[in-house]
This record gives structure tokens, C-alpha cells and sequence, in this order.
């Protein structure tokens, strides 16, 4: 059960690993559909997704991230987001191999971002939880500072594809 100091969060998967984002910024969760193509744009934005008839920026959250591009399966999703950018809010989906599930951290179980020994950029890194696997070992939750992980480059493009 969530405690009053509890924050919550969705938490998605990329491979073997486990990301979370704020469930203050999550709009929706949307079933995969191949957005509509956008040219010249960053080529993490795959384009634009019909969000109640409003196109929505949409990145593709491996290529963010540097990781290795994949075929969308039954699993894949599209979290459409609310993210405060500078003076502004910024409508975006990200595109996930999976949506896991909403959980609750208290600030105590947060450690600070790492500096080293991950194979994405830190800066993205609002905080790490550690939790248990389903072997019986332990892994880590990482924690997106959403509002870095786009870049004053990266909301001009979005704005511009919206």
C-alpha cells in the first residue's frame, strides 16, 4: 500500500531493462501503431500519432537512448506524456517495447543518479530504485528527469513536427 510520501510511477521495458516515469505525466497508454512519418526530422522521431485527434510527436525511446532499434510486437506501447519544457508543456508519445506496471516509491528507496557503469547518458537520470528480479536477484529501476531527456533541440523539433 502507497504511504503518504509515496510517489508513483509506470514502469516500462526496453529489453532487460526497467525504466519509470512519473505517473503525473502519463496521459495514456496506447496500444503500438506505426506513427505517421515525418521527414527531416531527429531520426529518434518516428512522427506523429493521432492522440484524440491531435498529432502527437512520437520518439522512438531505444534510439533516444542509443540502443538498438526493434520490431514493435503485441507488447509494444505508446505512453503519451505531458512534459513540462522550459515555460511550456509538451505533448509527446515515447514508444516502449513494454508498459510493466504502476508501483509506488518513497523518496527513501531513490538513490541519485550514477555517474558511470550505465550505457545511457546519466543526465537523463533522475534517480535509480533498486528492486527484486524474478530469479531471486536484484536489478534497478531508472528513474527519467523527462524534462532533460529532452533537450532545448529536441522540444524546437517536436514543436515544429506538432
Amino acid at each position: 500500500m502507497a504511504g503518504p510520501a509515496d510517489r508513483q510511477f509506470v514502469t516500462l521495458g526496453l529489453g532487460a531493462e526497467v525504466f519509470a516515469v512519473s505517473v503525473s505525466h502519463v496521459r495514456e497508454i496506447l496500444d503500438y501503431q506505426p506513427p505517421f512519418a515525418i521527414p527531416e526530422g531527429p531520426d529518434y522521431l518516428m512522427g506523429l500519432t493521432d492522440v484524440r485527434g491531435r498529432g502527437t510527436p512520437t520518439l522512438d525511446l531505444r534510439l533516444k537512448l542509443g540502443l538498438p532499434c526493434v520490431e514493435p510486437t503485441g507488447a509494444t506501447r505508446i505512453l503519451v506524456l505531458d512534459v513540462p519544457v522550459d515555460d511550456r508543456v509538451l505533448s509527446l508519445g515515447l514508444v516502449a517495447d513494454r508498459v510493466i506496471e504502476v508501483v509506488a516509491f518513497s523518496e527513501s528507496q531513490i538513490e541519485g543518479a550514477p555517474d558511470i557503469g550505465v550505457p545511457w547518458r546519466s543526465d537523463y537520470i533522475q534517480g535509480v530504485v533498486r528492486r527484486e528480479t524474478g530469479s531471486g536477484g536484484s536489478g534497478f529501476v531508472v528513474i527519467f528527469d523527462l524534462g532533460r531527456l529532452l533537450t532545448s533541440q529536441d522540444a524546437a523539433a517536436l514543436s515544429q513536427a506538432a
